[in-house]
C-alpha cells in the first residue's frame, strides 16, 4: 500500500517513522517534509495547505492512503476534496474539523452534550467583550476562536490583561479572521494531560497518555509555544482517570458529534486540566499532537496502518492495539528568537553521533537540506526523542542525544518530564 503523508513538521516526520515499519507499507511520501522525512520517504515539493495540488500528487502517484498531520488542510476540507474523488484519507471532515477551527463550535457542541468544561460566554461584538471582561472575575482567558497556530489564548489575571487580549484579537487582528469571533472563559487550575484517541466515528480507543511542555522556559516560565518536550506515559492519568476521561469527554464527543450527523474518524485529541472538580477540557484538536505524537507512536507496538485503516472502515473495535510498558521523553531544540522571529539556515551538527545513541531517534521538524547538509528552517527544529525502562532513563537518553547536537543559538527546556519524575524519584534530571 502506498501512502502519503500531508505535513513538515515533527509529528509528520513520526508519522513517516512509524508508517515505514509496516509491512504492508510500499511506496511512502511526504508532502511537503522535511530533512529527516527525506531519509525515509520521497519528498514532494507540495504544500501542506495546497488541497489541489495534494489531490493531483496523490492521483499521479496512485495513493493509496492520505495520512493529515496539521489541522489547517483539515479545517480547509481536504478530507472532503479526496473523498469526493474516491481517494482515502486519515483525517476528520471540515464539518468535524470545527471541533479545533472553532472553539465556539467546541464549547457550544460540549454544553449541549455534558462534556465538562470551563464556564464561557462568546462574544462577536468588541464592545460587547469588552464590557464582558470589566465586570468579571480574574483570572480569565480569552481564546481567539479560530486556528490561531497556538498563539490565539491568553490567560488575564488583570481587566487591563483581558482588555489588551481583546484589542489584540478582535481590534488589530493579529490572529486574522481567527479572532473574529472570542471565547472568554474562567481559568481552570491543576495539571495539564494530553489524551489523543483513535475513532471509527463509534469505537473510542485511547492512546497511551503524553503530558505536553508548553512554556519556553524551564518551570513553565516564559511565553507558549507549540510545546517544548512530551513524555508517555503520563502517571498524572492512570487506568481508572483514563476510563472516565473516554466515558465523559472522548464518547460523549463523538457520540454526539454523530447525533448531529457528523461521523467524526482519525484522532481526537483533548487538551484537559486535571482539576479538583474532575478532568474538564480546555481544548479539542482533530489530529496527532506534537510533540505528543513523537512520545506516542515509539511506545505503540502495533503496526500503525491497519489502525488507521480501521477507523476509516469502522472495525476499530476489532483492530489489535498494543503498547510497551516502556517510556518515551522527547526535548524539542528550538532556533533563537522562537517563538517570536527567528534567523533561518542555521547549519546543523552533531545529528548521526546523536541518533546513533541506543534506544534515541531524532524526528526531524524545521530542517531542510541545502547543499547536502542539514540546515535550520523553522522555529522548532529537532525533537530529540529516547525510550527508557523507566522515565528517568528515557530522559538521561535524550538530554545526552541533546549534548551531542549542535546549532547556533539553539535554546530548549532542561526539565522535559521533571514533573512526573519529582515525586517518584525525588528529584528532577
Amino acid at each position: 500500500m502506498d501512502v502519503l503523508v500531508v505535513g513538515s513538521g515533527g509529528r509528520e516526520h513520526a508519522l513517516a517513522w512509524k508508517l515505514r515499519q509496516s509491512p504492508e507499507v510500499g511506496r511512502l511520501y511526504v508532502a511537503p517534509g522535511n530533512a529527516g522525512t527525506a531519509s525515509l520517504a520521497e519528498n514532494l515539493p507540495v504544500a501542506a495547505e495546497d488541497i489541489e495540488g495534494l489531490l493531483a500528487a496523490a492521483r499521479e502517484r496512485r495513493v493509496d492512503l492520505t495520512v493529515v498531520g496539521p489541522e489547517a488542510p483539515l479545517a480547509a476540507g481536504l478530507s472532503d476534496r479526496f473523498a469526493s474523488e474516491g481517494l482515502a484519507v486519515f483525517g476528520p471532515s471540515q464539518g468535524a474539523a470545527q471541533l479545533e477551527s472553532s472553539k465556539v463550535f467546541a464549547k457550544d457542541l460540549m454544553a449541549r452534550h455534558g462534556i465538562p468544561t470551563a464556564a464561557y460566554r462568546t462574544f462577536r461584538g468588541y464592545e460587547e467583550a469588552l464590557a464582558c471582561v470589566q465586570a468579571a472575575a480574574y483570572p480569565l482567558v480569552v481564546k481567539a476562536s479560530g486556528l490561531a497556530a497556538g498563539k490565539g489564548v491568553t490567560v488575564c489575571h488583570s481587566v487591563a490583561e483581558a482588555e489588551e487580549a481583546l484589542r489584540r484579537a478582535m481590534v488589530e487582528r493579529e490572529f486574522g479572521a481567527a479572532g473574529d469571533e472570542v471565547v472568554i472563559e474562567e481559568c481552570l487550575t491543576g495539571q495539564e494531560a494530553s489524551v489523543l484517541a483513535f475513532t471509527d466515528g463509534h469505537t473510542v480507543r485511547p492512546m497511551i497518555v503524553a503530558q505536553d511542555h508548553k512554556p519556553l522556559l524551564d518551570g513553565d516560565r516564559g511565553p507558549n509555544t507549540g510545546g517544548m518536550g512530551s513524555y508517555a506515559p503520563a502517571p498524572i492519568v492512570g487506568p481508572e482517570l483514563l476510563d472516565e476521561i473516554t466515558a465523559t469527554i472522548l464518547q460523549p464527543a463523538v457520540d454526539g458529534l454523530r447525533a448531529e450527523g457528523i461521523l467524526y474518524r482519525g484522532v481526537l485529541y483533548a487538551g484537559l486540566m486535571l482539576t479538583e472538580r474532575g478532568p474538564q477540557v480546555l481544548e479539542f484538536n482533530v489530529r496527532f499532537g506534537d510533540p505528543e505524537t513523537q512520545a506516542i507512536l515509539p511506545l505503540l507496538d502495533s503496526d500503525l496502518l491497519p489502525v488507521l485503516l480501521a477507523c476509516l472502515d469502522g472495525t476499530l473495535d476489532r483492530v489489535d492495539l498494543r503498547w510497551s510498558s516502556r517510556h518515551c521523553l522527547c526535548v524539542v531544540l528550538a532556533s533563537p528568537g522562537y517563538p517570536g522571529r527567528y534567523p533561518k539556515g542555521l547549519p546543523i551538527s552533531g545529528l548521526e553521533e546523536a541518533a546513533a545513541l541506543p534506544d534515541t531517534v531524532i524526528f526531524h521538524a524545521g530542517t531542510a537540506l541545502e547543499g547536502g547538509r542539514v540546515v535550520t528552517s523553522g522555529g522548532r527544529v529537532l525533537g530529540v526523542t529516547a525510550l527508557g525502562d523507566t522515565l528517568a532513563e528515557a530522559a538521561r537518553r535524550a538530554y545526552e542525544a541533546v549534548g551531542r547536537v549542535h546549532f547556533e543559538g539553539m535554546h530548549y527546556r532542561r526539565d522535559i518530564g521533571a514533573k512526573a519524575m519529582a515525586p517518584l524519584e525525588g528529584g528532577a534530571l
